[in-house]
């Protein structure tokens, strides 16, 4: 769908009805007013020119009603072409990149130079003043080397390179922009204490930095439904208990994995609600906050 066909099917709306429409969005500006919503932004919502700008308006529009909207993004696809260019072939093990010295630095300047300056163009460009970030400003995400275990051999380790496992979050930059009418753009990007990059994976930076923040809702930008079961039904309402049978039967596997522990982890970290949702709906992220439409999976700690 794009944006002209949008425009099309509201202008057969009668004013009133379409004051009616508004007006329902009330009672969700009251109760997320002054609240904190961190955006994990990524899959086609970043690559569809429509759907690009369809979430830089809302991310606009949620700020100039009061909320405080913080995106993480990703970049795994714009990663991949950078490395084609040069000849390097991506690696993953478990859902998560291997990052050897020199696709550390590809990782820096695709994410850090130009995935999030886009997306900061893209937010000023519908009227915003995002500034992007990576976790070295302000000291943000201090980390450290990522030991990943084998899924299924715990006595197993695999060396996955400058990828990094969260240390610390220091959300104090992050606070005086939002304070001040800016929208943060942060790059899953960390450093260890002797000044070494990692690469981090933007589904758990975006989970972390919800904890810290104390954020009212953490919304997660996918290429799909939501969670589906076996039978490719999306499921709605995830609890701990189900995630982890969901687990041990490979319903969730692959890139899945941290994106759906981060976001328990989150939901179990007092996170008042934790949303999976299909990116590719144009203005999901209206429809999430400020409709009573429910979109995706809601993922709950109990």
């Amino acid at each position: 769908m794009t944006n002209t066909t949008n425009t099309t099917n509201t202008t057969n709306i009668a004013p009133r009805d379409k004051a009616e429409i508004l007006a329902q969005a009330l009672p969700y500006i009251r109760k997320f007013h002054g609240k904190t919503i961190v955006i994990k932004y990524g899959g086609n919502a970043m690559t569809d020119p429509a759907l690009q700008a369809d979430f830089a308006e809302d991310v606009v529009l949620l700020k100039l009603v009061g909320m405080n909207p913080v995106v993480v993004h990703g970049g795994g696809p714009q990663i991949e072409n950078a490395l084609n260019r040069l000849g390097k072939k991506g690696e993953f093990i478990q859902g998560m990149r291997v990052t050897d010295a020199e696709t550390m630095e590809v990782v820096e300047w695709v994410l850090g130079g130009e995935v999030q300056q886009d997306i900061v163009g893209l937010i000023n460009q519908a009227g915003g003043k995002a500034v992007g970030l990576t976790g070295r400003d302000g000291g943000m995400i201090r980390a450290q080397k990522l030991r990943m275990v084998d899924s299924s051999d715990p006595t197993k380790e695999h060396d996955v390179g400058q990828v990094g496992d969260i240390v610390s979050v220091d959300p104090s930059v992050v606070k005086a922009l939002q304070d001040d009418a800016f929208i943060p753009v942060i790059s899953p990007i960390g450093f260890g204490e002797n000044n070494e990059s990692y690469n981090i994976n933007a589904d758990v930076v975006a989970a972390k930095l919800a904890t810290v923040l104390k954020a009212e809702k953490l919304m997660m930008l996918t290429n799909i439904s939501g969670v589906l079961d076996k039978s490719g039904q999306l499921l709605t309402d995830l609890t701990a208990r189900r995630i982890d049978e969901l687990f041990a039967d490979g319903t969730i596997s692959g890139g899945m994995l941290p994106k759906i522990a981060g976001a328990l982890d989150a939901a179990k970290s007092g996170v008042n609600s934790v949303h999976i949702i299909d990116g590719r709906v144009p203005h999901a992220l209206l429809l999430e906050i400020l409709t009573d439409q429910a979109y995706g999976t809601m993922i709950r700690s109990h």
